[in-house]
């Protein structure tokens, strides 16, 4: 989608709107024209210090949200949780996303409402944590209108909630697994514009599909599809790239199939 008609600024929308006071383990709903969303978490940190919890999105029918690389004009989800109490930072993990066409160009998201797995690590594990995070998101009809608002959790208020828990368990045993080697990605040599990478999956080539996040300045186009020596091959543009290539760590990549989906990490091309 063109940038002017992809993002349309809203005022009331990019207003941060502040949350009741916390008075459970989930937060209050916040509504926007085409959803609400909110946080929820299991209340107790485990023995690492570790919060478990989700970013709640309720989406009307008809809208959509953006995975964690929403193309070159979209608004990946967000969380900052810097105004928080003993919380040292907060991770966000994403279900298989689908593919999308709206016309104007490919990006990857979600049409129906979705629960974003986030682990909130405690700074001092057993100190009490209050999560004071600001959330920021697009969703998206014919236009993608911004979100931000934030969201605030005291997860002591209510450690035992079991809906709750029941809720962040079922987000995490939907994220894919880990890749392995008869479901996962194998890097082939390609060129500087150019990452091309073979698939192995069960089930047939047509349900499948690659999604690559473009992170730390490297930005991707919508993979091509070929076939060698019976392997379904990716071919993914590579659009903008750092000027000097990052040290450790890799690209998220999730690999989807008519039995699932699994993730992991690539070398940076």
């Amino acid at each position: 989608m063109q940038k002017s008609l992809k993002i349309l600024l809203l005022s009331t929308a990019l207003g941060a709107v502040s949350g009741l006071p916390a008075i459970a383990s989930s937060s209050t709903w916040y509504n926007s024209e085409g959803g609400k969303v909110r946080l929820v978490t299991t209340g107790k940190p485990d023995e690492t210090g570790r919060i478990q919890g989700v970013l709640d999105i309720s989406l009307k029918p008809g809208w959509k949200t953006y995975w964690r690389d929403p193309g070159d004009a979209g608004v990946p989800p967000q969380i900052d949780i810097s105004a928080s109490t003993n919380i040292a930072d907060a991770q966000l993990s994403f279900p298989a996303p689908q593919r999308h066409d709206d016309g104007y160009g490919k990006w990857a998201g979600y049409d129906y409402p979705v629960s974003l797995p986030v682990t909130f690590r405690l700074s001092a594990p057993k100190d009490a944590a209050v999560i004071d995070a600001d959330i920021f998101l697009g969703i998206c009809e014919t236009i993608c209108i911004p979100v931000q608002t934030r969201l605030t959790v005291d997860p002591a208020a209510d450690p035992d909630n079991v809906d709750d828990a029941a809720l962040v368990k079922a987000a995490v045993v939907a994220l894919p697994a880990p890749a392995r080697p008869d479901f996962g990605i194998n890097v082939l040599p390609g060129d500087h514009e150019n990452l091309i990478v073979e698939a192995s999956f069960p089930g047939s080539a047509e349900a499948a599909d690659f999604f690559i996040a473009g992170e730390q300045d490297y930005m991707f186009g919508a993979p091509a599809r070929s076939e060698k020596d019976g392997k379904l091959i990716f071919t993914v543009p590579i659009l903008d790239r750092p000027s000097t290539m990052p040290t450790g760590g890799g690209l998220h990549y999730t690999l989807t199939s008519a039995a699932g989906a699994v993730e992991g990490l690539l070398p940076f091309p």
